[in-house]
């Protein structure tokens, strides 16, 4: 199963017009999204470090070890977002292991960039 048709026809739609946020720095976050149309830019302390295309997931390290948002996600163009709360993420591990691979990897690979930016 590809990881994007998961969430193909959620019901849990987020709509995010061009420009506008879908969840800032700081903020409490009790979900996370995958992105499933447009593009969206995640920035830290007003530094664009991603842009984020159909299929990216976001919001991940509230769901894992909540707490205040990392990062500030805007949507560059009109965006969707499938929301993702605890009780669906937890469902969705045990139904779709890869699933929990592909956040895991998510982590993993945001780790390690944002170690290469604080070592250069």
């Amino acid at each position: 199963m590809v990881f994007f048709e998961l969430f193909s026809k959620a019901p849990e739609i987020v709509r995010v017009p061009r420009g506008a946020v879908l969840f800032r720095e700081g903020a409490p976050g009790a979900a996370m999204y995958v992105l499933i149309l447009g593009q969206a830019s995640v920035a830290i302390g007003g530094r664009e470090l991603e842009i984020l295309t159909p299929g990216a997931i976001v919001g991940e390290m509230s769901i894992v070890s909540p707490g205040p948002r990392s990062a500030t996600v805007t949507a560059s163009d009109d965006c969707e977002f499938v929301e993702i709360d605890g009780r669906r993420f937890n469902e969705l591990v045990r139904q779709v292991p890869e699933f929990a691979l592909q956040v895991m990897r998510t982590l993993s690979e945001r780790l390690r960039r944002a170690d290469f930016a604080l070592s250069a």
